[in-house]
């Protein structure tokens, strides 16, 4: 059978779907959802995964049926199928969490399954994630003692971090709290930062910090990210936001004060220079450079924030992630190249040759990592 001869026969019911529900505990409280996918699903179907995400006024779906030779065919989730995850999830209601927002179903068509239940853990995706008040009115009508924190920030943030110029200029004036020995001072800091951005480069890969004009970014595996805006006068401004930080998690989910991340943070610390988190309530540390020295506010320590930050503390700590980075498995990588390349860099004297020590595989990005390096500072050609 063809693709296009599976697809065409969605609308059918197959007497298989009547074997999977055969198949099914009758006590099962998934069996009604089963059933519902299971039902008008194209003949020859050998296994189905579907998706749903639902709220008290909201709900949304969608079904993929596969064949033995793994051809498939979706749809957008029926009315049945909507109101039986409804009845699943209505289900849950008494549970210790609280009812799940999204929940993924596989099945087989000799009856074999598998119900995987969404708690918000982790940020849901785009397509599976309602307005703020779809999940106010899902909250109010089950209360929580604990809501995930990004989704807290997502209902609750109401702006609370956004620093515009005029709230800057009118902010109360109160000492920060000095930082001089949390980071590196910031041209070493900027270096490092594009030294660790070229080995993530050199291997392709989506994570870790990346280097633009007068900007570090960082984007970690964990979900959580900094970026450093390098500004004219020698000033800088560093932020992010560590996932889960227990900080945002205390004054979201059990009403503490918020943290005052600007708390004696000069006029010119803006939306324009803060993390992109500071516009979803996820920003959870603001560190600036000024007069040749970090600063902070109600900001948690270094240590609390090294998850969200490149390893740059000291140069050994730069070549160890730089060589874990471009040579995972190897039992002597390049080091010396790699602390050369760190001392370059540091010293605005990096060159094409010193990047091809460090990153010798064919598979290395050597131009990109190149480039990486340029964006931070003086280079040799």
């Amino acid at each position: 059978m063809s693709m296009v001869e599976f697809a065409e026969q969605g609308a059918e019911s197959p007497d298989i779907g009547f074997a999977l529900a055969s198949a099914i505990v009758p006590t099962d409280p998934a069996r009604a959802l089963i059933e519902a996918i299971g039902e008008p699903g194209p003949v020859g179907w050998q296994r189905f995964t579907a998706s749903f995400a639902i709220t008290v006024v909201a709900a949304v779906g969608a079904v993929s049926y596969f064949d033995a030779e793994e051809r498939h065919t979706s749809i957008d989730a029926s009315a049945a199928m909507l109101e039986a995850a409804r009845g699943l999830r209505e289900q849950s209601v008494g549970a210790e969490r609280g009812p799940w927002w999204r929940v993924t179903v596989t099945a087989e068509a000799d009856g074999g399954y598998e119900v995987d239940y969404d708690h918000g853990d982790e940020p849901f995706p785009p397509e599976h994630l309602f307005t703020p008040e779809a999940y106010l009115f899902d909250l109010h009508t089950y209360p929580r003692s604990r809501v995930p924190v990004w989704l807290s920030a997502y209902v609750f943030h109401n702006t609370w971090q956004l620093r515009s110029a005029r709230a800057a200029a009118d902010a109360a004036e109160r000492p920060p709290v000095p930082a001089p020995d949390e980071f590196p001072a910031l041209g070493v800091f900027f270096t490092r930062w594009a030294a660790i951005a070229a080995a993530f480069v050199a291997v392709g890969s989506e994570y870790g910090p990346r280097i633009l004009p007068a900007l570090g970014v960082f984007e970690g595996a964990g979900r959580s990210g900094s970026t450093l805006h390098v500004l004219p006068g020698r000033r800088a401004v560093l932020s992010g936001g560590v996932w889960n930080a227990p900080e945002l998690d205390a004054a979201y989910n059990d009403g503490t004060p918020y943290p005052d991340l600007y708390a004696g943070a000069p006029a010119w610390v803006t939306d324009q220079v803060l993390n992109p988190r500071a516009s979803t309530g996820l920003l959870s540390f603001c560190y600036w450079w000024e007069g040749g020295s970090w600063y902070r506010g109600q900001s948690p320590g270094a240590a609390a924030v090294s998850s969200a930050v490149p390893g740059v503390w000291t140069v050994a700590d730069v070549a160890e992630v730089m060589c874990a980075v471009a040579y995972p498995d190897a039992a002597r990588p390049p080091r010396a190249a790699m602390l050369d390349l760190i001392a370059a860099a540091e010293a605005g004297t990096v060159t094409r040759e010193l990047v091809e020590k460090c990153f010798a595989d064919p598979s290395h990005d050597v131009a990109g990592a190149f480039a990486e390096l340029s964006m931070a500072g003086p280079i040799s050609m």
